[in-house]
């Protein structure tokens, strides 16, 4: 539980960071970083495998980068769900921010570890 609580935090700060970086990202608070954060995460591990499953041939046929679409989808539906996340921007908005989150949940977890806080527990 520790572990997805701290990527969900993890995921709030690649938020954030989209919020300041990509214009038409807005989120309203710091408890809606926060869900949203947590909503990302639920969706990256229920919905996203049934949608890479469906759409594993045209991914396969473009090596991959449908990925990059998949991701976007899911910022997408993440900011359709909740209220005070708003994606404006469309789906370079979306696009540019699973890419930010991305990238910030890459070098957090080189920092951390892939098993997260539970690599500095004592053995």
């Amino acid at each position: 539980m520790t572990g997805f609580l701290l990527r969900a935090v993890i995921t709030a700060i690649g938020l954030w960071l989209a919020t300041v970086w990509v214009p038409g990202v807005h989120i309203d608070g710091v408890g809606t970083l926060l869900l949203a954060g947590v909503l990302l995460g639920v969706v990256n591990a229920v919905v996203r495998p049934i949608a890479f499953i469906l759409t594993l041939p045209i991914t396969i046929l473009t090596l991959g980068l449908f990925l990059l679409v998949l991701n976007a989808a899911m910022v997408g539906l993440v900011a359709w769900i909740l209220p005070g996340f708003h994606l404006p921007g469309g789906f370079r908005a979306a696009l540019l921010t699973a890419i930010i989150v991305w990238l910030t949940g890459w070098v957090c977890s080189w920092f951390i570890g892939h098993r997260g806080i539970e690599r500095f527990a004592r053995r």
